[in-house]
């Protein structure tokens, strides 16, 4: 063996991304597991049951030697040939030989079969593979969880694409992308990192466009007062590609959360949307009351009073019914219905509308809704002024 081998090695070890040390040890073992092949031993035999001779192979990348031995302890009364020599058969090779010595005996590589090269090439492609693995999955299980940018690597027939994150190749699969996008090799995507898991085929690399962290790592990336903490993203509900809503609070009485989000001409929120394939964010005002909350996730409608019911078991869902005017009611309930459905999703209750007569003045409805939900005392002359406003209608 030459030192141009040994560069080869190195080489090989760059490309595939392992560390030289790796290569070459692998390479040591590859060669020892096809000297026992040869010698009528299989792997599981050696490594499960202890059978076959002790092998010992070294290479040295400086000097680009590399040295076969087989190891065998001196003995009395030999049980084990393929491990023990007897004492008066080893003090020909050595006078000063003793016994629980152990000896060394090389192995010219010459005599490797023709097969059991094969064999050591198999081994060794096989422990690349499992050290690139090894190395993919240590690299990549910290960063569960998190948004990478990665290039897409190729589409398959039916629709998966696989994206390119480096040192590894993630899947995204149909239902984890934005289904109004086209992907293209080369393409440049920020992807959330779904899954880190390791299997006999290698790791696993799931990674989405779909999830919802990614639509919350966008507004930490575009607002500032999101990333600094002023205001907080408290629920996200996606339709990727189509629409999303966004409750959001603001921990500063200065701070307007809302117009933060949107920012200066709707520049923030556009940024956000352009990534997302134009998909469009509503940005809405959370409160802690579950009635204010509904309200607001379910504008641009207006309603009127709303009645909720906790859910009644665990595996129940909590309920709000939700009153209506004829106007208004096509509106709160969305195009397909995907208002009313990102709000159900967005607050956790499942809204059911009553439809109620058309009313002229719809702040009026609003103040006594407010009031009867509330408790909010309303003033004698405001209850006076739409008192006369309903009359007047009549």
């Amino acid at each position: 063996m030459n030192k141009d081998f040994v560069d080869a090695l190195s080489q090989v070890a760059h490309e595939r991304g392992v560390t030289a040390e790796e290569l070459i040890s692998n390479f040591e073992e590859a060669l020892r597991l096809a000297y026992l092949r040869q010698k009528g031993f299989r792997q599981k035999e050696v490594e499960e049951e202890g059978k076959g001779p002790i092998v010992e192979v070294h290479l040295d990348p400086q000097e680009g030697s590399l040295e076969v031995l087989e190891i065998k302890r001196v003995v009395e009364t030999i049980e084990d040939p393929d491990k023990e020599i007897e004492l008066a058969t080893a003090q020909k090779y050595d006078p000063e030989v003793a016994l629980g010595e152990e000896m060394e005996f090389p192995v010219d590589p010459e005599e490797f079969s023709r097969i059991a090269v094969q064999i050591a090439k198999q081994v060794l492609t096989q422990r690349l593979k499992e050290a690139e693995r090894t190395r993919v999955h240590n690299e990549y299980k910290d960063k569960e969880g998190e948004v990478v940018t990665g290039s897409v690597a190729r589409v398959d027939n039916r629709g998966n694409v696989y994206v390119e994150l480096g040192r590894g190749e993630a899947l995204m699969p149909q239902k984890e992308q934005i289904p109004t996008e086209r992907y293209y090799p080369g393409q440049r995507v920020k992807v959330y990192l779904k899954q880190v898991q390791r299997s006999a085929k290698g790791p696993s690399l799931v990674v989405s466009r779909a999830n919802e962290e990614l639509l919350r790592y966008l507004l930490r990336q575009e607002v500032p007062e999101i990333a600094e903490g002023i205001v907080e993203v408290k629920a996200v509900a996606r339709e990727p590609g189509s629409r999303s809503k966004v409750a959001v609070m603001s921990h500063n009485p200065n701070v307007d959360p809302i117009g933060a989000c949107i920012g200066h001409k709707g520049q923030r929120i556009q940024a956000v949307s352009a990534e997302l394939g134009r998909e469009r964010v509503d940005i809405i005002q959370w409160s802690p009351n579950p009635k204010e909350f509904i309200r607001n996730a379910l504008s641009p409608a207006t309603v009127g009073e709303i009645a909720t019911e906790a859910a009644t078991t665990e595996e129940g869902k909590n309920r709000a019914k939700v009153v209506v005017a004829k106007d208004q009611h096509s509106l709160a309930i969305g195009k397909a219905g995907q208002n009313v459905r990102l709000a159900s999703k967005l607050t956790n209750y499942e809204i059911d509308f009553e439809e109620a007569e058309e009313i002229t003045d719809l702040d009026a409805a609003m103040l006594k809704a407010a009031e009867k939900e509330e408790g909010v005392k309303v003033s004698q002359d405001a209850k006076s002024r739409f008192e006369s406003l309903f009359k007047e209608d009549e």
